[in-house]
């Protein structure tokens, strides 16, 4: 089978009988089959054709233009810069031991940790981009970015594992630090 079908094509397929095509990929067809559900199956597979129907002179789905569309935004949104962690924290282990004795400790590679504390960062960075772009109101905004900013507040604590003073967590500035 040489000729390109559309959507709406009803076919059979050796193996999973008789369907109809709901999509057009780039790598094949996206078929409902009557018997298995749904499969994308190449376009060079044999098919037999029960009823052809011409395909759009458009052969990219929305759906697929959103999937890609939404790759490449997550690939550059969740891109994270590179944060060291401090040289004396290097190879060391974060040590969580619990107050009761019956209890074991718990040990983790402190650069773990590190990544976790990071990442919130970003997450947060990211809500605050959010934040800012979506179409609350002004009130609204200010109000989840004071939250925002007693939460960057609240991982200061964590700022002696950074490498570099300015990849650190920032809280409230009071007038004597501006």
């Amino acid at each position: 089978m040489n000729t390109l079908l559309g959507i709406g094509s009803r076919v059979s397929h050796t193996e999973f009988g008789d369907g109809v095509i709901i999509n057009l990929k780039a790598n094949g067809y996206t078929i409902t089959f009557l018997q298995d559900g749904v499969k994308i199956i190449k376009f060079d597979t044999p098919l037999t054709v029960i009823e052809a129907i011409e395909p759009d002179g458009d052969l990219v789905s929305l759906f697929d233009v959103e999937q890609a569309l939404t790759r490449v935004l997550q690939k550059w949104v969740d891109q994270t810069e590179l944060v060291p962690l401090g040289d004396k924290w290097k190879g060391g282990k974060l040590i969580l031991k619990p107050g009761r004795t019956d209890l074991s400790q718990k040990e983790m590679p402190i650069d773990a940790f590190f990544h976790k504390i990071v990442m919130v960062r970003d997450r947060l960075r990211v809500l605050e981009q959010r934040v800012n772009a979506s179409t609350l109101d002004d009130e609204e905004k200010v109000n989840i970015q004071q939250y925002i900013t007693r939460i960057y507040g609240s991982l200061t604590s964590f700022n002696l594992l950074f490498k570099n003073q300015h990849q650190q967590f920032v809280g409230e500035k009071t007038t004597a630090d501006v």
